[in-house]
């Protein structure tokens, strides 16, 4: 049996389109390749299983091989196999109208690698890598001969009697000259852990030594007391993961190492989500939520997007939420479209109720931990508050969801709910316009100057010192009404909570522009605004007050916010410079002979101040040293 044909297609010659756009993705043939052969063997598992199939199955498994000499790749399978009918009808009869349209409308979008799939091309796939193609087959009707099949790049086929004896199918690629590195055994290995990892169907690589072991368990040993080994198939996946099983199958420890299978060597994860859904879609998977350092070093891309346990990509940025795409885990759907541009994914129905339940599942799960184990979940939050945080910050149904788990810390390290918080604080913060003010620290060593003065007053003080909380702020006092948030530092603590109330100068109008002459003459710098206040006489001398609208500004700027202040360029800090004028050392100065003496005086007062913020730094730091030896001396 011999018989020469063409393709049926709508196009003069398909292949040249593959390898000209799917180029940059030509390793996900294995991908294409093995998956198929995972599919023939499971329809023939199903067929024996209904006893359509009476011979026997053997060993369910998909086998690649790499001859070197040869220059082939061969993936074997023992599965449904074809008949030679078969092979003309599915391999020969391509419906590939639109083709071209299709390619040229999303060749620039970085989506080729989903035309393959969009027209059943999997197959088609061989020839981004080969010069030649064989298929020979054994179909599983009885009576049905072997067939072989073999193209080479072209229209033109040619099939004949194959010499098969076993129900199944082997691909055999020749490799073209520009794809020699897939002869390579770690290159083959590399691609099939991949995308292969998680088949459902054994899939074999080559050989690996197994230590051979008695009955009891027992390591068998040579004479010379070494262990005995044999060579055995090296089975690169794991077909059973465990999103695969029903959550009350699976303990804590199935979990953890699952994690360890998916990122060796990593920290164990804080806790993990089972998704499980079969309406209104298909959404199987384990979400975890890593340690995360505060330094927000994110790793993105690591949820792992599978199609029926074929691995599709680890870019989920439209089916997972942004602020949860810090998590680390697996998504398996077969209801995500992946066979079309990711423009189309962004509205799909599907995607987004799979979006909207990852949410819902995340917020649940979190608020569950909080009401179940309290204390846990507060010893877990510096890793917590980062998603928990930016959910707020980039999904308004998220925080409809998370107010009840979300907290505030402070300074002492104790933490209370949003509602807990407002009580906490409502009598003693609530300014002149009836506003509570919330009073936070980004960090609680350089500004504890300002945290004591704050606490003096009666104040309670948020440690709010994580790389979200400049737009955590800023979406809290949206959030929530009748409140302001003052970092410890904007301001006075007198003026931190506006009153009414005035304190008292103990200096005259007239002694007053003396000391805001000296003050100003002193400081020498149009970046600081001396400003005088009536403080309470233990206050510092001189406070230096980065206001509020300026700090933000400059954090805005520091991340990269695209107001347009930010059009500026790097702005200098604009501080208030401010005098106590009930201080003793203030009428110390007053007093002081006008002079040397008296600006050196108001000088090491202002730089008390800039000592207070970090700021005293190089020779200005040498001089105040030296000047404090002479003023004790």
């Amino acid at each position: 049996m011999q018989e020469k044909g063409t393709i049926s297609i709508h196009t003069e010659n398909i292949f040249p389109i593959i390898k000209k756009f799917l180029y940059s993705d030509h390793e996900i043939f294995i991908r294409e390749l093995v998956s198929n052969a995972v599919d023939a063997t499971q329809k023939l598992q199903r067929l024996a299983s209904i006893g359509e199939f009476k011979g026997e199955l053997g060993e369910q498994k998909v086998v690649v091989k790499v001859d070197k000499k040869k220059k082939t790749i061969t993936i074997s399978d023992n599965g449904i196999g074809m008949t030679a009918d078969e092979i003309k009808k599915y391999i020969n009869q391509i419906a590939f109208s639109g083709a071209t349209e299709f390619i040229e409308k999303y060749k620039d979008k970085g989506d080729e690698s989903q035309i393959i799939g969009m027209f059943g091309l999997g197959f088609y796939s061989a020839f981004m890598v080969s010069k030649q193609v064989e298929i020979i087959t054994k179909s599983y009707q009885e009576g049905s001969e072997s067939a072989r099949w073999i193209c080479d790049g072209s229209t033109e086929f040619e099939i004949s009697k194959g010499k098969r004896k076993e129900v199944g199918t082997d691909i055999i690629l020749h490799i073209d000259d520009e794809n020699q590195d897939f002869l390579e055994d770690h290159k083959i290995s590399e691609v099939l852990k991949k995308y292969c990892k998680f088949l459902p169907v054994a899939i074999v690589f080559g050989e690996k030594e197994e230590t051979l072991k008695d009955e009891k368990g027992e390591v068998i040993k040579d004479k010379d007391d070494k262990p005995k080994t044999k060579k055995v198939e090296d089975v690169i996946n794991n077909p059973h993961p465990i999103w695969t099983k029903a959550p009350s199958e699976l303990k804590d420890e199935d979990y953890l190492s699952f994690y360890q299978e998916l990122y060796p060597f990593s920290a164990e994860p804080l806790f993990w989500i089972h998704l499980n859904v079969d309406y209104p879609f298909n959404l199987t998977g384990i979400l975890y939520f890593p340690k995360v350092k505060n330094d927000f070093e994110i790793s993105k891309n690591k949820i792992q997007l599978y199609s029926k346990q074929v691995f599709i990509t680890d870019e989920v940025k439209d089916i997972v939420p942004e602020f949860l795409m810090m998590l680390h885990g697996v998504i398996d759907s077969p209801d995500i479209p992946l066979n079309v541009s990711r423009s189309y994914l962004q509205a799909d129905g599907n995607v987004k109720k799979i979006n909207s339940h990852i949410t819902k599942k995340v917020a649940d799960k979190l608020g569950e931990l909080f009401k179940k184990d309290r204390p846990s979940f507060e010893a877990k939050w510096e890793s917590l508050n980062l998603f928990v945080k930016y959910g707020i910050i980039a999904d308004e149904k998220f925080f409809d969801k998370a107010k009840g788990f979300t907290l505030l810390e402070n300074v002492e390290g104790k933490f209370f709910t949003l509602d807990e918080y407002k009580a906490h604080v409502e009598a003693n913060q609530k300014d002149k316009d009836d506003s509570i003010v919330y009073i936070y620290s980004s960090d609680t060593n350089q500004q504890d100057a300002y945290i004591q003065s704050a606490k003096n007053k009666g104040y309670d003080v948020l440690k709010l010192d994580g790389p979200l909380d400049n737009h955590f702020v800023n979406s809290m006092e949206m959030k929530l009404e009748k409140t302001k948030w003052k970092r410890v530092d904007a301001d006075i603590a007198d003026k931190l909570v506006e009153k009414d109330e005035k304190a008292e100068s103990v200096l005259s109008k007239e002694d007053e522009e003396k000391v805001q002459k000296i003050f100003e003459e002193a400081i020498g710098d149009k970046n600081y605004t001396v400003q005088l206040e009536a403080l309470a006489p233990d206050e510092l001398p001189v406070t230096l007050i980065l206001p509020e609208f300026m700090r933000r500004m400059k954090d805005m700027q520091k991340m990269g916010g695209g107001s347009p202040y930010m059009m500026m360029g790097d702005m200098p800090d604009q501080f208030n410079a401010v005098i106590n004028t009930n201080h003793p050392m203030v009428a110390k100065v007053l007093k002081t002979k006008a002079g040397d003496k008296q600006k050196g005086l108001a000088t090491q007062a202002f730089e008390l101040g800039l000592l207070s913020q970090n700021l005293l730094t190089g020779n200005k730091l040498t001089s105040f040293i030296k000047r404090s030896v002479d003023l004790l001396g």
